[in-house]
């Protein structure tokens, strides 16, 4: 098939770009002919508080060669630009990254569907976390106008079809990296050692760092290492840290990690803790697992899920008293290296997950 992605991809950073660079570069190897439609500039600046892209001449995977790279939020001439180079393919893959992204498409539909192209609204998040009041309306209206929906989790598709979503198609989000570098396990012989800790992604208010550093007090042996781009002022988490008496245990790594940057990050923890208050999918349960570290995280959503089968342990959400029990309980060395072995039983292979992924689109497509 002719299949036209409409999404971003290099020089945009992150785990949305990531996600629809490996699915044209999947597609494209099982012998379908992808094209990519990408941005030039993909929303106001002021809606993504942090880096936009990473340099030109770094890209964080192999660059997809079939790129056009026109789209602009604010030039409806290059909307329709797009969408008709995109009717000229069987399937035109709508990537939603963020709800004011929708206005766009809902230009293109009319252009994708009178050329005879299949539309698929590809939705990372059907609503955001942090919500406006026009989210709602445009999400629903778009979710009405594709012709195939497709989230990440049984979760996510229940609010699509709440939104008049038809047949949502689930799959498992597969991890966006297959690092050539994969840090050991770690062995732990004393429960009072110290438990490296990693807190790693954008740091916003419905990701529960605050919990986190509550739970630490309670900790002794907790060390954190928080890595990733601020969203609120982050004044306001050193505060924290200073209040709760944590500055010689808590060390702040502002700014995006490069992906060449990972192996070195991951290989100095211990586990990965992710203690979000509102959750759709994460990408960073797959990024730990594929770098050999056990997790714990908060009991809502699709995280429960992701630790099954022993690689991580689970806490009451928004609960700083049961995050620091999960925490001691981890430190354990018993417990702790029964998770890691659990960690290195897990098929690791990004390759075989992207291609089941794929898969899957393909077989309902057709």
């Amino acid at each position: 098939m002719r299949i036209v992605i409409i999404g971003p991809t290099h020089p945009y950073k992150g785990g949305i770009t990531q996600h629809t660079t490996q699915l044209a570069h999947t597609l494209c190897a099982l012998g379908e002919q992808v094209h990519i439609e990408s941005w030039k500039n993909q929303y106001p600046a002021r809606l993504y508080k942090g880096q936009l892209t990473v340099p030109a001449d770094q890209p964080e995977m192999p660059e997809f060669p079939n790129v056009t790279r026109e789209l602009c939020w604010n030039r409806p001439d290059s909307w329709i630009s797009s969408a008709r180079r995109a009717a000229r393919a069987d399937v035109a893959v709508l990537v939603v990254a963020n709800p004011v992204q929708i206005i766009p498409y809902l230009t293109m539909l009319p252009l994708l569907h009178h050329g005879g192209a299949t539309v698929v609204g590809l939705v990372h998040n059907v609503l955001p976390h942090e919500h406006s009041p026009w989210d709602r309306p445009l999400t629903e209206r778009f979710l009405k106008s594709v012709d195939l929906v497709v989230t990440h989790s049984d979760e996510q598709a229940t609010v699509a079809r709440e939104l008049g979503a038809e047949e949502p198609l689930v799959l498992d989000l597969p991890p966006n990296l297959d690092p050539q570098t994969v840090p050991p396990l770690v062995v732990r012989s004393d429960q009072a050692s110290p438990l490296r800790l990693l807190f790693f992604g954008l740091v916003r208010p419905y990701k529960g760092l605050g919990i986190l550093l509550d739970a630490m007090t309670d900790v002794p042996q907790a060390h954190l290492t928080i890595a990733g781009e601020f969203w609120s002022p982050v004044e306001e988490t050193q505060s924290q840290i200073s209040s709760l008496g944590l500055d010689d245990r808590v060390v702040i790594r502002r700014g995006y990690v490069p992906t060449s940057e990972l192996p070195g990050l991951f290989g100095a923890i211990d586990l990965v803790v992710l203690p979000y208050r509102s959750v759709t999918g994460s990408g960073n349960t797959k990024m730990a697992l594929l770098f050999n570290r056990p997790l714990v995280v908060s009991d809502i959503g699709v995280l429960p899920a992701e630790v099954k089968g022993g690689v991580g342990l689970t806490f009451r959400s928004e609960d700083p008293t049961d995050l620091a029990r999960a925490l001691l309980q981890a430190a354990n060395p018993t417990t702790y290296n029964d998770l890691a072995q659990h960690v290195a039983a897990v098929s690791h292979s990004a390759e075989v997950s992207w291609k089941s992924y794929a898969q899957g689109l393909l077989e309902r497509l057709r």
